[in-house]
């Protein structure tokens, strides 16, 4: 059963996209801290968001891997 945001093996996410002042729009996801672009229309700022997610969930080198022994404990601010 496929996850609640995810069909066909796609994910769901959802994006805000406002028109800039300068001319253009910019995209930014709020879960995803820092995800942002932008684009001279309205379709090359979601071409350009897109991209912008994919490398933002790319892992890399210096992501962290759980030892065997690693707990997650989840804390209430």
């Amino acid at each position: 059963m496929p996850s609640p945001g995810k069909r066909g093996g796609e994910m769901k996410i959802k994006i805000v996209l406002e028109p800039s002042e300068e001319g253009g729009y910019t995209a930014f996801v709020p879960s995803l801290p820092g995800c942002i672009s932008e684009g001279d229309s309205r379709e090359e700022a979601l071409v350009n968001i897109k991209e912008a997610i994919k490398l933002y969930l790319e892992p890399t080198e210096d992501d962290h891997i759980a030892k065997e022994k690693a707990e997650t404990v989840e804390l209430a601010l």
